[in-house]
């Protein structure tokens, strides 16, 4: 058995990774299971996998120069352009090609993804010429995401419609076209670069959490294997072609077999319960585990499912759909499966169910209450402390104004800015700037209507209405996009004072929450002892910065002026690459620096590096933690110097804090900035 690249690492050669192998298996066996997420760390064969998997499989027969690959056995699924051949009695040439990966950039555009209409021609001519993308390329192939959350929302809602259909409906100004788009859709993402939102997770049927291999054993195989293929790549391939075919017979074999598998009611009411006992929104796990249980059957060789598959199936469609709150880790339990499956079986005979006893959360919840004390007990031993955040509460929707005219493609849900792409709200049209891409129809009629007159005697046609070059416009649109906020945070032992972390990390827990739901990029300083960390870059994990903020200890002496600089740094080199950011730099502080940044007096040098943030236009918030009766108002000194908005903590709860910060995210630049 040949394939046709032999330097391409073989599927079977791949040590351990058995769920993520299954996988890809199963959808390549039955696409209409809807796709598989492959969420783990970088550097653990995600993408070799999916390459790997492609290059096993065999070619297929497409119809020839159509740039959909349509399947000429299956005439119900063919495009407009081959359809229309076979009406008008033309038979269709056929030719073998290989399965490929189509891969989807970060940076896609709508159109790159969807396809587009030449909508001059449209209106010029009357014919509809589409210019495909890369949904038609991905038909019949494996459509392969890498860090698909970073994706715009609207783009993964696009293509989960695509795969769950089988389908690409493209309208643009009333001129539509429909197209094939049946692909097996592979997604990887590294959870510390964001999450997806927990709807479009539900998106995906399976996931698996794809981590390093903990054992020598194993790794050293890895890495053998590995130094071996790259020394002789056909050599290498050669060892594996009988364990490579062994692996595509099960697949064709599964493939022909899938029509043939049974679930009974039993396994489905099975199914059921386990959905039930997982309290999973919706009815897509229900669905994505009696699909792929059907499959994982044909591929083991039987047409009967039992409880194994179903189990089986279960692990690969729940993992990513127990996430409940925004900060909530996506984790499965096995033993929560098996639980459920215990249950069944009791109650086989009566059919009655029985809601599932909250053991799993509550003890491990029990748990952490059982750990904390001694956490605590060993904060108070040793010279700094962790205190916990006061309890994160809803935000009230925000609307941050942006006056530039930036035209911006970052998403998001919060500051409304004018959109580079076919996405957002219709608010006026200019003259292009070369070829009209998205076309205001109604603009473009008022601009030719006033000389419909003078055309019509001029060309002679009296029917039609008449347009030129010079009267096209093309639209404007408004869309929402996310924001940063670079907190900076003071940690020094004085903020231990009375707990006034607690409320502090309450506020911050707050913002995060909020910023999760409008899509906001966030970043973290830390300032203590005697410098100042980085310990987020600007990201849209808030989860991430979740986690840093709970664990953060409060000790040692007070590095401002670090804190600061290290603030503006960060905001200034992620502008640099972003033009399209805005941000916010929110410092949260006593004020009480004690340590230089270049040797000279602390409090002068904090005040330098405000007064540099001030002259670059980057906007901040002070908000001023120092208590007691002996108080320095240093911390609105340097405010000022920022030319930011001055807040005491003492005036203020943890809610009202956040509340502040929102309110200074919704005022206009100028009411906000100046100081009352």
């Amino acid at each position: 058995m040949h394939w046709r690249n032999k330097t391409t690492y073989p599927f079977s050669a791949i040590v351990g990774q058995e769920k993520m192998k299954l996988a890809l298996i199963l959808n390549v066996i039955n696409p209409k299971i809807g796709g598989v997420l492959l969420r783990g760390e970088k550097g653990t064969g995600k993408s070799l996998a999916v390459r790997a998997l492609a290059n096993l499989l065999p070619e297929v027969n497409v119809v020839a120069d159509c740039p959909f690959h349509c399947d000429p056995q299956r005439p119900k699924d063919l495009c407009s352009f081959c359809s229309a051949k076979v009406a008008n009695g033309v038979s269709l040439p056929t030719v073998k090609r290989s399965v490929s990966v189509v891969d989807l950039p970060v940076g896609a555009t709508e159109d790159r993804l969807v396809g587009t209409l030449d909508i001059e021609k449209a209106i010029k001519s009357g014919e509809k010429h589409f210019e495909p993308g890369i949904l038609a390329a991905a038909n019949r192939n494996i459509l392969y995401i890498d860090e698909v959350n970073l994706l715009d929302d609207h783009l993964v809602d696009v293509l989960l419609d695509a795969a769950a259909m089988g389908v690409n409906y493209v309208e643009r100004e009333g001129v539509s076209f429909i197209h094939p788009s049946e692909f097996v859709l592979v997604g990887t993402m590294n959870p510390e670069e964001g999450e997806l939102r927990p709807q479009l997770l539900d998106r995906f049927a399976l996931s698996v959490e794809v981590k390093g291999i903990p054992y020598r054993e194993a790794r050293a195989e890895i890495v053998r294997r590995r130094i071996a293929f790259e020394a002789d790549p056909a050599g290498f391939v050669a060892t594996q072609i009988e364990s490579q075919a062994q692996i595509l017979r099960k697949i064709i074999d599964a493939t022909k077999l899938l029509p043939q598998v049974k679930l009974s009611d039993d396994m489905l009411d099975l199914i059921t319960l386990i959905c039930t006992d997982f309290a999973v929104d919706g009815h897509r796990a229900d669905i994505t585990i009696y699909k792929a249980a059907c499959t994982i059957a044909a591929y083991k060789g039987r047409t009967e499912v039992t409880e194994e598959d179903v189990k089986e199936a279960a692990e690969l469609a729940l993992a990513h759909r127990r996430r409940r709150q925004p900060f909530e880790e996506p984790k499965l339990e096995q033993q929560q499966i098996q639980d459920s499956v215990d249950k069944w079986e009791e109650n086989k005979e009566n059919k009655q169910q029985q809601p599932p006893p909250p053991q799993n959360d509550s003890s491990q919840n029990d748990n952490q209450e059982d750990q904390d004390p001694e956490q605590k007990s060993d904060d108070k031993e040793a010279p700094e402390q962790v205190f916990e955040a006061d309890t994160p509460y809803a935000v009230k929707p925000l609307d941050t104004p942006v006056l530039d005219e930036v035209q911006r493609s970052n998403g998001g849900r919060r500051s409304k800015s004018i959109s580079n792409s076919k996405t957002g709200r219709y608010v006026g049209s200019v003259l292009p700037k070369g070829k009209v891409t998205d076309l205001a129809f109604d603009a473009t009629l008022r601009v030719a209507a006033p000389f419909q007159r003078q055309r019509k005697e001029a060309s002679g046609n009296k029917d039609g209405f008449l347009i030129e070059k010079t009267d096209l416009r093309e639209k404007v649109r408004e869309r929402k996009v996310g924001n940063l906020i670079m907190f900076v945070v003071d940690a020094s032992g004085s903020m231990a004072a009375e707990e006034r972390m607690t409320a502090t990390k309450g506020a911050v827990l707050s913002l995060l929450l909020d910023a999760y739901q409008r899509r906001d990029r966030v970043g973290m300083v830390v300032f203590r002892k005697d410098t100042a960390e980085l310990v987020l870059p600007p990201t849209n994990s808030v989860e991430l910065a979740q986690k840093f903020l709970s664990v953060l200890p409060t000790g040692g002496r007070t590095p401002m002026a670090h804190g600061l600089a290290l603030g503006l740094d960060a905001i200034q080199e992620y502008t640099k690459r972003d033009k399209e950011a805005i941000p916010l730099l929110a410092l949260v502080s006593d004020g009480r620096a004690n340590v230089p940044l270049k040797g000279g007096d602390p409090v002068e040098e904090a005040k330098r590096v405000a007064r540099e943030i001030g002259y670059a236009g980057v906007k901040a918030i002070a908000i001023d933690t120092e208590r007691g009766v002996l108080t320095f108002g240093l911390v609105k000194q340097i405010c000022d110097e920022m030319r930011g908005r001055y807040l005491r903590l003492e005036e203020l709860s943890a809610a009202p804090i956040a509340s502040v910060v929102r309110d200074n995210l919704d005022s206009s630049p100028e009411s906000m900035w100046n100081n009352s």
